[in-house]
């Protein structure tokens, strides 16, 4: 019998090995594929910033002649006045009060509803969390009038908290379907030993539950800023003073007040850009790393 069965152990081997390196060749082979597809739909994606940033830096004959064309002499004066404009950066400030309290707002609450309905059993547990799933279907633009009908029923038009309130709702689906993952995966004898030596369930939460959902927690975070920051389509029936606009209502706004000036409105478009890009360009790797946390939990 062990004559027999070490060459069919050999061979199962050999041919083991075989079928690893023709999975490893076929691998290799589809290597440089793949990074000529992922490297050309990262040009068509940088492709219009750069158009856009570098235009900003040409004049309105040399956009004329050749639109497609590098500055020729390079040109600051669009940026600088743009930058001198204080409505620019009241647009700005705008942006971040709205952005960063619509960011408060969700972590908070997301942060609390998750807790519940990951530790806790109740009655409707299931329902409340399949509501929150539903949510993700249901987008903003849908629900546009009747939430405008509501919000000036409240009082709240021409006011950035008309604008804080309806992205705090619409963004909890997400967070919440993000972080339940994180907060069922913290093990239950941790909460039990936490009881033991006295501590209560909210002393749990801020001391265990908060800091061991970090990962989860920016994450959201940070989709809630962006989306926040670049958020256009409620601005614009909410917002109808120009003293209350956001950032990508006054680039709409520039862009109709000076619509022969085509390289100064280049300017103040990629200067609007500029903030959101280096956002997400720092906090990438985190966006990433707490949804693969949200997906392995």
């Amino acid at each position: 019998m062990t004559t027999i069965t070490a060459p069919a152990t050999a061979t199962a081997r050999r041919s083991g090995k075989k079928s690893g390196n023709v999975k490893k060749s076929r691998i290799g082979r589809a290597g440089p594929m793949t990074y000529v597809i992922a490297y050309a739909f990262v040009g068509l994606c940088i492709a219009p910033v750069l158009y856009i940033i570098i235009g900003g830096f040409r004049t309105n004959a040399q956009i004329t002649a050749d639109p497609s064309g590098f500055p020729s002499p390079w040109q600051i004066g669009n940026y600088v006045d743009v930058l001198r404009s204080s409505v620019f950066w009241q647009q700005i400030g705008n942006s971040a009060i709205s952005a960063i309290c619509t960011t408060l707002g969700v972590v908070t609450l997301g942060v609390m509803a998750s807790y519940v309905l990951a530790r806790y059993n109740f009655v409707g547990r299931g329902a409340m969390y399949s509501l929150f799933a539903a949510g993700l279907m249901f987008p903003m633009t849908v629900a546009i009038t009747p939430l405008y009908i509501l919000i000036k029923n409240l009082g709240l038009t021409n006011n950035l908290a008309g604008i804080i309130l309806p992205q705090i709702a619409f963004a909890l689906p997400t967070t919440i379907i993000i972080l339940v993952p994180f907060l069922q995966a913290i093990p239950k004898e941790l909460e039990e030993a936490a009881s033991i030596d006295g501590t209560s369930r909210l002393g749990f939460f801020f001391r265990m539950v908060v800091p061991l959902s970090m990962p989860g927690v920016v994450t959201t975070g940070i989709l809630a800023f962006i989306s926040a920051w670049n958020s256009y389509m409620l601005p614009l029936f909410v917002l109808n003073n120009e003293s209350s606009y956001t950032l990508p209502l006054g680039v709409q706004s520039f862009a109709s007040q000076y619509s022969v000036d085509t390289a100064r409105v280049l300017a103040f478009t990629a200067l609007s850009m500029i903030p959101a890009l280096i956002f997400f360009s720092l906090f990438e790797r985190r966006i990433v790393g707490g949804l693969t946390g949200a997906v392995k939990g």
